[in-house]
């Protein structure tokens, strides 16, 4: 009995090792977004880190939009989620991003600079 409640916690403690934070990179032009999240990205809410970085420098007073999406398929309809995220400081924006269900997502980040220019740089998710 011992032996068996050894083995399931080495292979339960195995199993956490292998899961991973997210971590990802989109570009622009002269915009980079680094995105990470510090759970592995599920159907359902995931809170996601947007570090934005102009000509190499972290930006800050800018505002900044999440547009998730999957097109349309056959059998299934357009989906998308939009949402505002949070300026944390040091370039850094936190959103609340919902993926309905496992498959490849659209991200579009949409910022506008404290100057107005407007920005758009586009990724994708696998879930």
């Amino acid at each position: 009995m011992k032996l068996l409640s050894l083995l399931f916690t080495l292979a339960l403690s195995l199993s956490a090792l292998n899961a991973s934070a997210f971590e990802q990179e989109a570009q622009s032009r002269a915009t980079t977004v680094k995105l990470s999240s510090e759970k592995p990205l599920v159907v359902g809410n995931n809170t996601i880190v947007f570090q934005i970085f102009r000509d190499g420098k972290a930006t800050s007073g800018d505002t900044v939009t999440i547009k998730s999406f999957m097109p349309a398929m056959p059998g299934m309809p357009y989906m998308d989620f939009k949402e505002a995220a949070k300026e944390l400081g040091d370039g850094r924006y936190e959103s609340v991003v919902n993926f309905s269900m496992s498959g490849t997502w659209q991200i579009h980040i949409f910022i506008t600079s404290s100057d107005g220019k407007k920005y758009r740089v586009k990724t994708s998710i696998n879930l």
